[in-house]
C-alpha cells in the first residue's frame, strides 16, 4: 500500500539524513520515478522534504525534523526488536510484514535509542521452529492453518474434521479463540460446547467456516487460557494427589528427596497439629506424585515419620509393603 511505502520512505530519510533515489527505489522495491512521486506526496502532506541534484545530491529532510515513537525508552525498543527476532514464522503470511515493522521501529526510535535497538537486532535471534526442521518444508504440514486463522480473526464458528494423536477421527463444532505457536507447532485454542480445548493445527483435516459468530467471552484472556490448558497437557498421566501427615522434623527432607517423583504442582498445606506419644508436631500436606508406585517408593523410606492418609489404595499398599518387609526380617539374625 502507498501509505505504508510513504511511511517507510519517511523513516528511512529520518534514520539516514540523506538518501539517493536509486537506493530508496531498491529498498522499497519500486522505480526511481515512483520514489520521486512519493517525495512529492510527502511534501504536499506538509513534510519538509526536498531533493538536490549533482554528485552529492539526494533526498533529505529539513534539519531537526523528525517523527518519534513517542515515549519509548531504550530498553523498550531493545526488547521489542529482540523478541520479534529475524527468524519469524511465515505460516500466517506475516513474516515479511513483521520484518518490515522491525525495520520501521529501528528507524523511528529516537536517535539516542537507535544503537540499543540495532544491537538487539544483531545479537538476538528468535527461532520459532522446532529441532530437526531446517526449512519450512520440513515442518509438519498444516494446510488449513490459513482458514483457521481467518476464522479466528473474523470471530466465526468453524466445523472441523480432526485427527487425534491415537489416530481417531472426530468432527467438532468450535468457537475459535486464538492461535498459539509453541516449539514450531501451531495450536488452536477453541471452545467445544463451551469448554476450552487445544487442537494442533497440523491435525485439522478439513475446515468449514460458518456464518455464525463465535461465542467468545468478553473478558477472555488468551494467555491465561493457554497457561491452564498447557498445564493440563504437561500433567503426567496417572498423576495422583497424596495427603500425608508428616513430622515437621523431616518435612524439608521429604520434599527434597521426593522432588524427582513429584509433579510441578505446588505442595499445599492443609493442617497442622500434634500426634503420637512423643507429642511431636505434624503437618498435613497434599503432594502430587507422578504415579502411585512412585509415591510408594519415595515414602517407604521415611518409616513412621510419614503417614499416608489418602488415597486409600496407596495407604493399603503401604501397609502391605510394610508387613512384607517386617516378615522378611522377622526372626532373622543375618549370616
Amino acid at each position: 500500500m502507498r501509505s505504508d511505502r510513504l511511511l517507510s520512505l519517511l523513516l528511512m530519510l529520518q534514520a539516514r539524513g540523506r538518501l539517493t533515489a536509486p537506493d530508496a527505489a531498491r529498498e522499497l522495491e519500486v522505480s526511481v520515478r515512483t520514489v520521486y512521486r512519493d517525495v512529492e506526496a510527502l511534501s504536499a502532506a506538509g513534510v519538509p522534504v526536498w531533493t538536490t541534484q549533482g554528485r552529492n545530491g539526494g533526498i533529505e529532510l529539513m534539519p531537526g525534523y523528525r517523527t518519534d515513537v513517542t515515549g519509548m525508552t531504550a530498553a523498550e525498543a531493545r526488547a521489542l526488536v529482540a523478541m520479534t527476532g529475524r527468524a519469524v514464522p511465515d505460516d500466517l503470511g506475516l513474516g515479511s510484514a513483521l520484518a518490515s515493522a522491525v525495520h520501521k521501529l529501528v528507524a523511528a526510535v529516537p536517535a539516542s535509542h537507535r544503537p540499543a535497538a540495532q544491537a538487539a537486532r544483531d545479537r538476538v535471534l528468535v527461532d520459532h521452529a522446532g529441532w530437526y526442521r531446517t526449512t519450512a518444508g520440513d515442518a509438519p504440514g498444516a494446510p488449513h492453518l490459513a482458514a483457521v486463522q481467518e476464522a479466528v480473526w473474523a470471530d466465526r464458528r468453524i466445523r472441523v474434521r480432526y485427527r487425534h494423536g491415537d489416530g481417531r477421527l472426530h468432527g467438532y463444532l468450535l468457537d475459535p479463540w486464538g492461535l498459539v505457536l509453541k516449539g514450531g507447532t501451531w495450536y488452536l485454542v477453541a471452545a467445544h460446547r463451551g469448554t476450552a480445548r487445544l487442537y494442533r493445527a497440523d491435525r485439522v483435516l478439513t475446515v468449514t467456516t460458518l456464518p455464525d459468530p463465535a461465542r467468545r467471552p468478553p473478558d477472555l484472556d488468551l494467555e491465561a487460557v493457554w497457561t491452564a490448558l498447557r498445564a493440563d497437557v504437561e500433567r503426567p498421566r496417572g498423576a495422583v494427589t497424596v495427603r500425608l501427615r508428616v513430622r515437621d522434623g523431616v518435612r524439608a527432607l521429604l520434599l527434597r528427596v521426593t522432588a524427582g517423583q513429584r509433579t510441578p504442582a505446588p505442595v499445599a498445606e492443609v493442617g497442622t497439629g500434634q500426634a503420637g506419644g512423643d507429642g511431636g508436631d505434624w503437618s498435613v500436606l497434599d503432594v502430587e506424585f507422578r504415579a502411585l508406585p512412585a509415591a510408594r517408593a519415595a515414602l517407604m523410606g521415611f518409616g513412621d515419620a510419614v503417614e499416608v492418609l489418602s488415597p486409600q489404595d496407596l495407604r493399603a499398599d503401604m501397609a502391605r509393603t510394610a508387613r512384607a518387609v517386617a516378615a522378611l526380617y522377622a526372626g532373622t539374625g543375618g549370616d
